[in-house]
């Protein structure tokens, strides 16, 4: 595919997801990377431009993180954002020092220089810093073009390498978005050619050579990733288009049922497998979630190799694997490391049978959801919640046992339904009930009982990357927590998860 491309080299930032994010909604593709990613690699890429992430370390620490220095001779435009702005200084001949007037906030920069970085902006703009380290001497050809009352280097330049030690990709920097377009558009020189309409067109085209007169296994989960997947697929190759619903007995309330329905109307070809108990025997008793994914991977894996001896010969199996997936799942051998393994991609074994199709691997959640508006998939598909492949399995905390995943998939459907009634499911990112070991005394009756405690999490977000616990009413909440205690068995409290992402997860494991 002939796209523009940044690349952004991860230091362990705690925005560095976001800066991707921020790049590609101004319509340019960006693709975050390990940070000591060769610059060969780089350069047989051709991005138009490279930002170093901010990141913990000190630059001045043993063993701290250090790009490529091959990187600076590659006549690429370069940003550096904080910890990026300190590792151009140290390349470059000057030094970084701890400082005693450090700054976490907001702070006003003050912009001394007209330059294209900040072409448009007002002289002086609210941005957001977060350093204790900071320049003490600049390198030998550059020169300062913004500061704060704090850091007279807020912000340098020398040619077409630039740094600034505030952070332009949050929203509390006023004009951060205007800071990267700048430099994505007037110093790198793109043109903006990113969009979901030209990815749709590009990605079935590649499909179709991709695949040939071969026909496809699709893995249908009936959530809106596989969903988008399957109806890509199927304007692509058609008829050579064969999904496999697997019930693995960890589904929402009636979700087989739904998504046979919906895509017995759409005309696509669809095999049921019912391999509830198949499932539910593995993990039986099983804690460890990562060995639960890995699990259910494996064994999706010998599911699919039996369909494929059982329907004809496929080649390739088809799935909804996203960019987060493959991020939070892989080591960058660096600052980041494993947040869990996910289905799509940690849980596979290393040999399989198939050569696998992700049109998807590239994407954000919040991409999939526009492709799935374009090509028209169903609203009843495209305005449910995230689902994640090992299904209940993974919001079950502790012992898995077949009364919790009861409890788990009940107390879940009541939540929805009542996001439902008050006009609140589809302004939230994702909603569901979750269940663990712990139990609380409750009073049934007249008697007094030992029950399941529930925790219901409801949360706001774009992409999942990052996300808000939901201030839903208490009415609402209310009700919930009603129905839960008085419809599900063994139950006796509800509570609220009120953690954010960071520094929690969406899902409990």
């Amino acid at each position: 595919m002939n796209r523009e491309n940044i690349i952004v080299l991860d230091f362990g930032g705690q925005y560095s997801h976001l800066i991707t994010r921020r790049i590609r909604d101004l319509s340019v593709y960006a693709e975050l990377l390990p940070y000591d990613t060769s610059a060969d690699k780089i350069a047989s890429m051709n991005p138009s431009g490279i930002i170093l992430t901010g990141g913990p370390n000190s630059v001045y620490d043993e063993n701290s993180p250090k790009p490529d220095s091959k990187i600076f001779d590659l006549g690429i435009p370069i940003l550096g954002i904080c910890y990026g702005l300190q590792i151009i200084v140290d390349k470059m001949g000057g030094s970084i020092t701890r400082t005693d007037k450090r700054e976490y906030g907001k702070a006003m920069l003050s912009i001394s220089s007209e330059q294209k970085l900040f072409q448009g902006l007002e002289s002086n703009t609210d941005v957001w810093m977060s350093h204790g380290d900071a320049t003490k001497i600049l390198p030998d050809n550059f020169e300062s073009i913004a500061n704060t009352e704090n850091s007279p280097y807020a912000a340098i330049r020398s040619n077409n390498l630039f740094g600034v030690q505030f952070h332009p990709e949050v929203t509390h920097t006023k004009d951060g978005r205007k800071i990267l377009s700048n430099f994505i558009y007037e110093i790198c020189g793109c043109k903006g050619l990113w969009t979901m309409d030209s990815f749709v067109d590009n990605t079935i085209d590649k499909i179709k050579t991709q695949v040939g007169n071969d026909s496809v296994l699709c893995a249908l989960s009936g959530g809106v990733d596989s969903s988008t997947v399957a109806l890509l697929l199927h304007k692509a190759i058609g008829d050579r288009l064969t999904c496999v619903f697997v019930d693995h007995g960890l589904l929402r309330k009636d979700e087989a049922k739904n998504v046979l329905e919906i895509f017995d109307k759409l005309d696509i070809k669809i095999i049921f497998y019912n391999e509830e108990d198949r499932f539910l025997d593995l993990l039986l008793n099983v804690i460890d979630p990562e060995e639960r994914r890995k699990l259910i991977g494996q064994e999706f894996i010998k599911v699919f190799e039996e369909i494929s001896k059982q329907n004809g010969s496929f080649k390739w199996l088809a799935q909804g694997t996203l960019y987060p997936d493959v991020i939070e799942s892989a080591s960058t051998n660096g600052p980041a490391v494993t947040i869990k393994t996910h289905h799509n991609v940690g849980g596979l074994p290393e040999n399989i049978d198939f050569k696998l199709i992700e049109p998807f691997r590239d994407l954000y959640k919040d991409e999939v959801r526009n492709v799935a508006r374009l090509i028209e998939l169903p609203s009843e598909i495209l305005e449910r919640h995230p689902f994640p492949g090992p299904g209940l399995a993974v919001r079950i905390i502790g012992k898995f046992t077949p009364e919790k995943l009861t409890i788990c998939r009940e107390s879940s459907s009541i939540v929805e339904e009542e996001l439902k009634k008050s006009n609140l499911h589809n302004t939230v990112w994702q909603a569901f009930a979750m269940v663990g070991d712990d139990k609380a005394v409750g009073v049934l009756g007249d008697g007094r009982k030992m029950g399941y405690i529930v925790t219901v999490r409801i949360v706001e977000s774009t992409d999942a990357m990052t996300a808000d616990w939901v201030k839903i009413p208490y009415d609402v909440l209310d009700n919930i927590s009603t129905r839960i205690t008085n419809e599900v068995d063994n139950v006796s409290w509800v509570t609220y998860a009120i953690s954010s992402k960071p520094p929690s997860t969406i899902e409990p494991q």
